[in-house]
């Protein structure tokens, strides 16, 4: 079976936090190509690494990955605030 292409927002997050590739690499273990084929969306991610880097950046795994192209992560918290009326 063909595995599907994954959207994340490894980048973005990576940006908003003033980290660098290496940097983000060391943290979860690998080598910081594999963050960038992790970005340009030419790799899909192990469940175990995907729940490394969502530990990393303390969010949910749907938060960060998708198999849709994924809505700006503003657009994403005002919808999920909206259905728990928060």
């Amino acid at each position: 079976m063909k595995s599907r292409k994954l959207y994340n927002r490894i980048s973005v997050l990576r940006e908003e936090r003033g980290i660098s590739r290496k940097e983000l690499a060391d943290q979860i273990g690998v080598n910081f190509q594999t963050v960038g084929y992790l970005e340009r969306e030419e790799y899909n991610p192990s469940l175990d690494l995907a729940f490394r880097i969502s530990e990393y950046f303390a969010l949910p795994i749907e938060m960060i990955f998708s198999t849709e192209p994924m809505k700006p992560l503003s657009q994403e918290i005002l919808e999920q605030r909206k259905k728990t009326g928060g």
